[in-house]
């Protein structure tokens, strides 16, 4: 991908004015009480790594004691402490406590609009690029591994599907985005519905 950093930064920007469709959005299945508390702040960090003209995302595979969306991959990131001036400073933060990422390795470039989990996190994605290779310190009772992957691939429609997951009863089904396994891992979920909604800001997302 030869996007800039500027051309992302800008297109990042346009995406928080821009109602893009999103046939991921799951908020408005739930009916009024579905949830018995308002939804607990949360962010993460897409890392963007530059690879001579291409772009990398760097994902984490999370342990599979955590008590909430074990074994899946994931962004680094977590909930919002009361110390956290904004979702970039929680982004940052849970990045360098999972991974090992120095805050000052990282240019953030902007945001993606809040969606809300079946867990009810409301999460705020946060985009940036990271100097790369950094020294890696994984927090083993979270993380098990990091790995990338390019751009360019997550764009191509023959390497994800959308596959219908239950809900509790009497909730229907709701449609799930999968990608095809890559370097051993399945991204899929929530982690995935952020990657095309950033492709979708980026106008990358490529139709079959």
């Amino acid at each position: 991908m030869t996007l800039s950093e500027e051309v992302i930064q800008l297109r990042l920007s346009e995406g928080l004015q821009s109602d893009l469709e999103d046939e991921f959005d799951i908020s408005a299945r739930f009916p009024p009480g579905f949830f018995l508390e308002a939804p607990r702040p949360a962010a993460v960090l897409i890392p963007l790594i530059r690879d001579h003209h291409s772009w990398l995302i760097l994902y984490t595979k999370r342990t599979n004691s955590l008590p909430e969306h074990s074994g899946q991959v994931a962004f680094p990131g977590g909930r919002v402490d009361l110390e956290d001036i904004s979702p970039e400073a929680t982004a940052l933060r849970e990045a360098q406590e999972e991974i090992g990422l120095d805050p000052a390795d990282v240019r953030v470039l902007g945001n993606l609009k809040g969606l809300l989990t079946v867990t009810n996190y409301l999460v705020t994605p946060v985009i940036g690029v990271i100097r790369w290779p950094f020294t890696v310190r994984l927090a083993s009772a979270e993380v098990s591994r990091i790995f990338t992957i390019p751009l360019e691939w997550l764009a191509d429609p023959n390497n994800h599907e959308i596959r219908q997951r239950p809900l509790p009863h009497p909730h229907p089904p709701v449609p799930v985005l999968y990608y095809c396994p890559y370097d051993g891992e399945t991204l899929w979920g929530v982690s995935a519905h952020i990657t095309i909604n950033l492709l979708k800001v980026l106008r990358l997302d490529k139709k079959e």
